[in-house]
């Protein structure tokens, strides 16, 4: 995949692999990265799951840890999520009910 052209001061039209070209060409720059090809980082496409509006899939794999998080008037409880195929950091903290209610199977474990 490689960058094609420049649209404007923001975007960038990719040239991208053939079994992609259901997926619109342009990209704004906040959803590029500089990639430095490494085998072990190669993530096969068939393992990308896309919707019907073709936005990418993040599959909850793990809850790693829990803690309490003290608002002004209320305690929350928070998750922290392992995530499968996400790019930078593969956990985040969520909160343990929005987690609950999406991924109720994550938590029969």
């Amino acid at each position: 995949m490689y960058i094609k052209a420049r649209v404007g001061k923001v975007a960038y039209r990719l040239d991208l692999p053939e079994e992609l070209n259901g997926i619109h060409p342009t990209f704004h720059v906040s959803h590029l990265r500089k990639c430095l090809a490494e085998e072990q980082a190669h993530v096969p496409l068939d393992d990308i799951e896309v919707d019907d509006r073709l936005n990418y899939i993040e599959e909850p794999v793990d809850i790693v840890d829990t803690k309490e998080k003290q608002l002004r008037n209320k305690t929350v409880r928070q998750v922290r999520v392992q995530w499968k195929h996400r790019k930078g950091s593969d956990t985040t903290w969520e909160t343990e009910d929005e987690m609950r209610r999406l991924y109720p199977h994550l938590f029969n474990m």
